[in-house]
């Protein structure tokens, strides 16, 4: 870029304008002499006439000399990449007026360049901070240069002027890089791992940039995080060998009822009724795996997206308690509600938390001991248990707590409660009916809202899960 300067009109010292000065006088000096030696003129009128003819050497090339310098300063420092101060140089003759005049339309033309430069490369930055992914800049020697807000971010703050092989640890990523820089190849394109800052698996795009006559920046670097993209297509595959799994023993029971329907049951009516009352079963079972398969799929892609609204705990526990209300009466199970007062609204997902105390709810409706009581409670938590395996949000959190009296749960199988389709050895002898999804669906929903979900079981108390979800998100 160019730089302000001011300096251009200082005269330089060493300008040898005396010699110049004496030179021009010297043939005249010459012809005084020769006057004298003949006698042709008295010493006295020699002497100050070549004064007079010095002094006019002077007074006529003094300000063109002067000029001059000011021109050769001026486009000296232009060719340095400096501007020149305000002001302007005036000449008397033409010929060097016609010169500043271009010199100065050359200087006007670059300041403006040069402005514009400047604030392409100010918007430029402003919309490569705005790009999710990281770009960067490096020169002839693999450093950094230049970097984007998500480059800053991921790989710190003081990446500007570190190597890239200090920066990113992948021996395929660093020949490549080398290979661009050595002008073997324009572009590469590869897929690697990284271990550090973050595990992830990355694809880059590194172009060599056109030559640039002053430009630091030969190259630059293209990342794309494929580690979501990854996990997308799992939770993909997971789903269809879930449900392909979980279908194919109830279509099977469905395929095998109609054939025998079709055959040996075709005329016995008390058998047909038995076999199409199964059937009935089975397809309610595979309607509702399929439900519970595509919320816990759609949970999962919402992972990463922090929720915002407003809800009100108390109000949902009422809803929840009113609508199995029924289904616990039938179970002579008595539904009791205790909420602290003025308990704090929470940053959450109104219908997902509503999901997560519901599936609670019914489930120590179905699997309680009958004739007893079912108690939520609702509190202020200081904060939320820390977990091992996962980020929890730090801060105040409300409390959920859903307790029943069935029976103590072995820690083996407490362990595995949030597991998929997992389903405890008792539950499947009483022929009590289940997907085995709806704890692994409540867990991933609290995870959304980094919270936690605690299990305790006693043979005295039964069993207790207590649902932690955090107050703000942003503390």
């Amino acid at each position: 870029m160019f730089k302000r300067s001011n300096n251009y009109y200082k005269f330089e010292k060493n300008n040898k304008f005396a010699d110049r000065v004496l030179v021009l006088s010297l043939p005249s000096a010459l012809v005084f002499i020769m006057l004298v030696a003949l006698r042709l003129l008295p010493p006295s009128m020699a002497v100050i006439s070549y004064a007079a003819i010095i002094i006019f050497n002077i007074v006529f090339l003094l300000p063109i000399s002067f000029e001059m310098q000011q021109l050769k300063n001026y486009v000296k420092n232009l060719s340095q990449g400096e501007v020149p101060g305000e002001g302007s140089i005036e000449l008397s003759e033409k010929d060097a007026k016609e010169i500043v005049e271009a010199v100065n339309a050359m200087h006007r033309f670059w300041a403006a360049k040069t402005d514009t430069l400047e604030a392409q490369t100010i918007s430029d930055t402003a919309v490569l901070d705005t790009l999710p992914d990281p770009i960067m800049m490096i020169d002839r020697s693999g450093n950094v240069i230049g970097a984007n807000l998500s480059s800053r971010t991921i790989f710190g703050k003081e990446i500007t002027d570190k190597n890239i092989e200090k920066i990113i640890d992948s021996n395929n990523f660093i020949e490549a890089v080398s290979r661009v820089l050595k002008k073997e190849s324009e572009s590469e394109n590869l897929i690697f791992y990284v271990k550090s800052p973050l595990d992830q698996k990355l694809y880059a795009h590194i172009k060599r940039l056109p030559y640039l006559s002053k430009g630091r920046a030969v190259a630059v670097i293209s990342l794309y995080d494929l580690t979501k993209a990854m996990k997308i297509e799992k939770m993909q595959s997971d789903f269809v060998a879930n449900a392909s799994h979980e279908l194919r023993t109830p279509l099977a029971i469905i395929s095998g009822f109609i054939e025998t329907l079709q055959t040996a049951a075709k005329d016995d009516e008390e058998a047909r009724d038995k076999f199409l009352k199964i059937m009935q079963e089975q397809a309610e079972y595979m309607s509702s795996l399929i439900e519970n398969l595509l919320s816990l799929s759609k949970i999962e892609m919402s992972q990463d997206m922090p929720p915002e609204d407003k809800v009100d705990v108390s109000k949902i526990i009422e809803e929840v308690s009113d609508a199995l209300s029924l289904k616990a009466q039938a179970r002579e199970i008595e539904i009791h509600t205790f909420m602290e007062t003025d308990l704090p609204e929470i940053t959450a997902d109104a219908r997902q938390v509503k999901q997560v105390i519901q599936n609670l709810t019914d489930n120590a409706v179905k699997y309680g001991v009958a004739k007893s009581d079912l108690l939520i409670k609702a509190r202020v938590a200081d904060s939320i248990p820390l977990s091992k395996s996962f980020q929890v949000a730090k801060g105040k959190a409300v409390a959920i707590s859903i307790n029943n009296k069935g029976p103590k749960i072995s820690p083996e199988n407490l362990a595995r409660l949030t597991e998929r389709f997992y389903r405890m050895q008792e539950h499947k002898d009483l022929n009590i009916k289940g997907t085995g999804l709806g704890l692994a669906i409540a867990k991933h929903i609290i995870l959304r809202h980094k919270g936690n979900l605690t299990v305790t079981s006693t043979a005295y108390n039964g069993t207790t899960f207590t649902i932690y979800l955090p107050v703000s998100l942003t503390q």
